[in-house]
């Protein structure tokens, strides 16, 4: 049966399209960036979709200017009409939202990176941003949600991600009878964790997201999590097994709904010319046995972990010397926030380390290649022995669905447990705990010398999954979230 079609206001910090000037002077609209935007692509083609972004790019806030704030008509690559709206914050303002207070704050306390003994230090500085910035970009959004629905008051807002906590409450105020939902694409930590937070802005937090109908996370145990933040901070009513919120005298609706991929669209891109280009450039160089690793420059993936691992596996294995490479394709990430620049130099100096140790004439242990090369990803995935994907933690992880997807190799998943993809493909993955160097080092040596009939029945069980719940299921349930939806509202 086909899918209602729906009028929907998507919320998120990045939008399908942003805009640059060429060389000749020409505007060009691109593909907006990041994995967030390319899983919700797929609502523009069967709903009708307003979609409220930041103006990010210089462009952006040139188109912005021109359309009076407001949204305007465009069509997405593959042909689909939808309407854009690109909030153009004050560039103060925005740095201390994007820089100061979502990354590294929410997303440090919501991936346990921050190591306590000596950060974070919240001071003025951190107050001041809290409110001028994040505060103050969140209510840019919901200015432009509410401004939206007053042309389509029937619409659903399905807000996204850590960079709007704040916005579903100042909606709900101005809109109470509005049909809300959120979708949290990272972890939620334990309670003690955001005690890191200090009391006001903890429960802002947890005080917006739920004056959503519906609030989505990937696993279970996030949930969880969330749950037990709700009653410790707000003395909400959870219900754990139904998985409900009692505050306020609103019930609200927690879902563990894991997100997916279009499984079309990367078979199809598999056999581009661009990958198969890239694939060709990367056979000179393949190892006997090939270790892949695709991440971002992220604290938060625990590459310098991994790097370990595998020089202990090359030293509790000689044999495996000159046989076993690592290709390490990393996308440099956030480099503007001085942890993760001092990580991606942390990163370097590991490889470095290994590679002087171990290297020799015809054999570098470990390739590392920071710069953004989807298509050199995408070929890779294809050619991989082994994928190591380590986090520390990990909201889902896309490259632990993508990759085994397009393998042709039957390549074995190493996989940390917590990592949110671990919940539905840790029976066909060897396991691991990410803190656990040695661990890593033995799961390695596992998965190369594993038979071919069991690494065939691990990366089946892994696609069947993939292809049984892939993007467009988890965008069905999604939709379907919100308790007691009308067909007023579809």
């Amino acid at each position: 049966m086909a899918a209602v079609r729906r009028k929907l206001i998507v919320v998120a910090n990045r939008g399908p399209a942003s805009y640059e000037r060429a060389a000749n002077g020409e505007r060009v609209a691109r593909r907006g960036g990041g994995g967030l935007v390319t899983a919700l692509r797929g609502l523009v083609e069967p709903h009708d979709v307003t979609w409220i972004a930041s103006a990010i790019s210089d462009e952006d806030r040139v188109v912005s200017g021109e359309n009076e704030g407001r949204a305007f008509d465009e069509t997405s690559r593959e042909g689909a009409s939808f309407r854009l709206r690109l909030v153009a914050h004050d560039p103060q303002a925005y740095d201390w939202f994007y820089n100061v207070v979502s990354n590294p704050i929410l997303w440090f306390v919501q991936h346990y990176l921050w190591d306590l003994k000596e950060s974070p230090n919240l001071d003025d500085a951190f107050h001041h941003s809290w409110e001028e910035g994040y505060g103050a970009v969140n209510r840019n959004f919901a200015d432009a949600v509410l401004d939206e629905l007053e042309r389509e008051p029937e619409a659903t807002v399905f807000f996204h991600d850590y960079h709007l906590y704040l916005a579903p409450r100042l909606v709900r105020e101005g809109r109470p009878d509005a049909a809300l939902q959120h979708f949290v694409h990272i972890p939620w930590p334990q309670a003690d964790y955001w005690h890191v937070l200090p009391l006001v802005a903890r429960r802002q937090v947890h005080e917006g997201i739920l004056a959503n109908d519906a609030i989505g996370f990937h696993t279970p145990r996030w949930r969880r999590s969330f749950l037990r933040c709700c009653e410790d901070f707000l003395g909400a009513d959870c219900d754990f097994a139904v998985g409900t919120v009692e505050h306020e005298g609103r019930t609200v609706r927690v879902t563990a709904n894991p997100i997916s991929l279009d499984v079309k669209e990367f078979e199809e891109l598999k056999e581009s010319e661009a990958v198969l280009e890239a694939e060709r450039a990367l056979q000179p160089s393949r190892p006997e046995q090939l270790i892949l690793r695709v991440d971002r420059t992220d604290p938060s993936k625990n590459v310098v972990r991994g790097f370990r691992a595998f020089e202990l596996l090359l030293d509790e294995h000689p044999e495996l010397q000159w046989r076993v490479g690592m290709l390490a394709l990393l996308d440099p990430s956030r480099q503007d926030i001085p942890e993760y620049a001092e990580y991606v130099g942390a990163i370097q100096r590991e490889a470095r380390r290994v590679n002087d140790r171990y290297a020799r004439i015809g054999w570098t242990p470990i390739d590392l290649r920071v710069e953004d090369d989807f298509a050199a990803s995408v070929a890779a995935y294809k050619q991989y022995d082994v994928l190591l994907v380590n986090a520390i933690f990990d909201g889902l992880n896309l490259v632990a669905k993508e990759a085994p997807l397009v393998n042709t190799r039957d390549g074995v998943l190493v996989l940390s447990e917590n990592a949110g993809a671990h919940d539905e493909l840790g029976d066909f993955a060897v396991t691991v705990n990410p803190f656990d160097v040695a661990g890593q080092a033995n799961a390695l040596h596992e998965a190369l010398r594993m038979s071919a009939s069991e690494r065939r029945r691990r990366i089946e069980g892994i696609r069947a999954r993939v292809r049984e719940h892939d993007l467009a299921a988890w965008l069905a349930q999604e939709l379907e979230a919100l308790p007691g939806l009308s067909t007023s509202r579809r």
